[in-house]
C-alpha cells in the first residue's frame, strides 16, 4: 500500500483494546500482520477486572443456543464452531494461564481476573502489537487505498480495520458506546443499545420491606402478559427492586420492553423447587396438625424468609391473626392464597438499572449486516468483534466467549 510517509500504516489496525480486541490483534499478528492498536483509555481490558467478581469466570463447558441472544442465532453457533470455549482454555493456556474447572465454569488457576489481562497483554508484546493509548477517534473513512483514521493524536491508516470497542455497560471501563458513531459512518445500522444482566426496578409497596433478602427463587419475565423468559437461582430483594443472577439473566427483555413502552412485570416463585400441588398439602399438614395457637406467620416460619413472609401475610391481612378464629373452610381458601403468593407473586417492572451498572449490552450492529468471519457485509476490509454487535450471552462466562470467539475469527481473517 503507498501511503503519505508521515502517516503510520499497518496491515490492521484494532480500534479498542478490550477482551475482543486484544485477541483480534494476537490473532492477526500470529499469521504475520502488523498491528496496531487504538485505545481511547489509558490502560488496556479495564472490564475485564471486575468480571467473575474478581476472578474472571472467562468461558463455559455448556455451550447451547439458548445461552446467547442476538437477531441471527445461527451465525453466533456458527462461529462457535470456529473457535470454541475448548479453543478458548487452549488459547489461554497457551498465553500462560494455568486454568481450573469448576462445574464446567472456567476460571484462572490464580483466581485473579487481573491474570487473564496480564496474558493477554504479555500476548500482544511479544508479537509485536503497539497500543497508542488515549487516542480519540474524530472520524473514520474507507478508501480505495483503505481505512483513513482521524483522531486526537493524528492521523493513521490501514488496510483493514477491526472495530472492538464494546458497548455501553459499564462506561467507566471504557465501554461509552462511541463504535455505534463509526459503524454508522461506514454505513451500518445500528439496533439500540439497553442495558443486559442488570438489576431491575419496581414501585411494589412491599419491596423496600424485604430489602437485603437472599433466596433461591424463580424470577420469570412477562411482557402485555406473555412470558419471554425464566431463570431460578439467587435472588436479592433491594429497596428499588430485584437483582441477582436469575433477575440478571431476564433483565434484557425487559430492556427491551420497557424501552418499547409495553407492560412489563416478573413473577417470583419463592419455592421453586416444590410445586403449587406439593406445597399446598405440606402446608395444610403443617397447619391442621398444630396450627390452632398459631399465626399464618408462625406457620410460614422456616419455609421461606421471614421478610417474605411478613410480606405475604400484610399483603394478604393474615399477619396477627390466629388460625384458630377462622371456619375450616376459610383456613383453606387463606392457605390457597398463600400458596399462591409464595408460588407467583408478580410485581410491575419500572427500570432496569443505568448502563454503568449493566454487565453487557444487548443491542449494537446486527449480525444480518455481517459474514460469519466477522465482516461487514457492506465495507470490505472491516470487521467487528464482541459487545458492539448484536449478541448478549447469558451470566456465565458467555460473553467473554463471545469477545474471544469473534476477536480470534476477526482477527484472523482480517490478517488473511
Amino acid at each position: 500500500m503507498h501511503a503519505d510517509k508521515n502517516i503510520p500504516v499497518s496491515d490492521v489496525i484494532v480500534i479498542g483494546a478490550g477482551a475482543s480486541g486484544l485477541t483480534a490483534a494476537i490473532a492477526a499478528a500470529r499469521k504475520g500482520a502488523s498491528v496496531l492498536i487504538l485505545e481511547h483509555n489509558s490502560i488496556s481490558a479495564k472490564k475485564i477486572l471486575s468480571t467473575g467478581n474478581g476472578k474472571c469466570n472467562f468461558t463455559n463447558a455448556r455451550q447451547e443456543p439458548s445461552c446467547y441472544r442476538s437477531d441471527r442465532p445461527q451465525l453466533v453457533q456458527d462461529a462457535m464452531e470456529q473457535f470454541s470455549w475448548k479453543d478458548t482454555v487452549v488459547f489461554f493456556e497457551e498465553l500462560g494461564i494455568l486454568t481450573k474447572s469448576v462445574n464446567g465454569y472456567y476460571y484462572p488457576r490464580s483466581a485473579q481476573a487481573s491474570a487473564v489481562r496480564d496474558a493477554l497483554l504479555s500476548g500482544i508484546r511479544e508479537l509485536g502489537v503497539h497500543v497508542r493509548f488515549k487516542t480519540e477517534l474524530t472520524g473514520i473513512q474507507f478508501k480505495t487505498d483503505g481505512f483513513h483514521i482521524q483522531t486526537n493524536n493524528g492521523a493513521y491508516r490501514a488496510g483493514r480495520c477491526i472495530l472492538a470497542t464494546g458497548g455501553i455497560a459499564a462506561p467507566k471501563t471504557g465501554s461509552d458506546g462511541s463504535g455505534y458513531l463509526y459503524a454508522k459512518q461506514l454505513g451500518h445500522t445500528v439496533v439500540r443499545p439497553l442495558p443486559a444482566l442488570v438489576a431491575l426496578s419496581s414501585p411494589a409497596p412491599w419491596i423496600p420491606g424485604t430489602a437485603g433478602v437472599r433466596c433461591d427463587a424463580r424470577v420469570s419475565l412477562f411482557v402485555d402478559g406473555e412470558k419471554q423468559a425464566e431463570d431460578t437461582g439467587e435472588l436479592q430483594l433491594a429497596d428499588y427492586g430485584i437483582s441477582g443472577i436469575p433477575t440478571f439473566q431476564v433483565s434484557r427483555y425487559a430492556s427491551v420492553s420497557l424501552a418499547e413502552k409495553h407492560r412489563t412485570e416478573a413473577e417470583i416463585d419463592f419455592i421453586p423447587e416444590m410445586p403449587a400441588e406439593e406445597l399446598y398439602p405440606y402446608l395444610s399438614a403443617r397447619v391442621f396438625r398444630s396450627g390452632a395457637k398459631k399465626t399464618w406467620r408462625d406457620i410460614l416460619n422456616g419455609v421461606c424468609n421471614q421478610k417474605i413472609a411478613d410480606m405475604i401475610c400484610r399483603t394478604l391481612r393474615l399477619q396477627d391473626s390466629l388460625i384458630r378464629n377462622f371456619p375450616e373452610q376459610t383456613v383453606k381458601e387463606q392457605l390457597a392464597l398463600i400458596v399462591r403468593q409464595l408460588k407467583a407473586t408478580r410485581i410491575p417492572i419500572s427500570g432496569t438499572g443505568a448502563p454503568e451498572r449493566a454487565q453487557t449490552t444487548c443491542g449494537g450492529v446486527p449480525l444480518k449486516e455481517i459474514g460469519v468471519d466477522m465482516q461487514s457485509g457492506f465495507v470490505p476490509g472491516l470487521y467487528f468483534a464482541g459487545e458492539i454487535l448484536n449478541v448478549d450471552g447469558i451470566c456465565g462466562g458467555y460473553n467473554l466467549q463471545w469477545a474471544w470467539t469473534s476477536g480470534f475469527i476477526a482477527g484472523s481473517h482480517a490478517a488473511d
